[in-house]
């Protein structure tokens, strides 16, 4: 990812939750559109938190598409979760079963799709913000290309 400025976005957030964190290159170039750091691994709280606060200058989120390693909880009853309940409604959830990419395509009300590194939860406050900064200035490591062309070229289990 260049190093164009990245915005940090800062949002009033439910007691006990820190804000979000997630870090969105201004100017993206390439595939990367920034890095978000969940607050643990259950994925309904998290992407709900992420749909609830994310900029609406930036867009409407109407669908994810998840790397279920990322989560705990990204099944249900052996069944790919479908569906999330977001304060402004149910959102539309696919993955890969067994992608391991740490990868959340975000798409938008407009069609535009959103790539974000998903950062471990479990990381200690120095090493999370360090791991921010990296993808926003580097991008995801070497190594992913062929994941990531995956990604805009298959269909995800529902």
């Amino acid at each position: 990812m260049p190093t164009s400025p990245t915005t940090s976005i800062p949002v009033a957030t439910v007691e006990g939750r820190v804000p979000l964190r997630l870090e969105l290159d201004d100017d993206p170039v390439g595939f990367l559109h920034g890095a978000w750091w969940p607050q643990s691994r259950d994925l309904q709280p998290e992407a709900a938190d992420l749909v609830d606060h994310f900029p609406a200058a930036v867009g409407r989120i109407n669908r994810l598409l998840i790397s279920r390693p990322d989560w705990d909880s990204p099944a249900a009853d052996g069944r790919a979760l479908r569906r999330i309940v977001a304060r402004r409604g149910p959102i539309k959830v696919g993955s890969f079963p067994s992608d391991d990419t740490h990868l959340m395509i975000l798409t938008m009300a407009t069609g535009r799709r959103l790539r974000l590194v998903v950062v471990p939860s479990d990381l200690d406050d120095a090493e999370g913000a360090r791991r921010m900064r990296a993808v926003a200035e580097h991008g995801m490591p070497a190594g992913t290309d062929a994941d990531w062309d995956r990604w805009d070229d298959e269909t995800p289990a529902h």
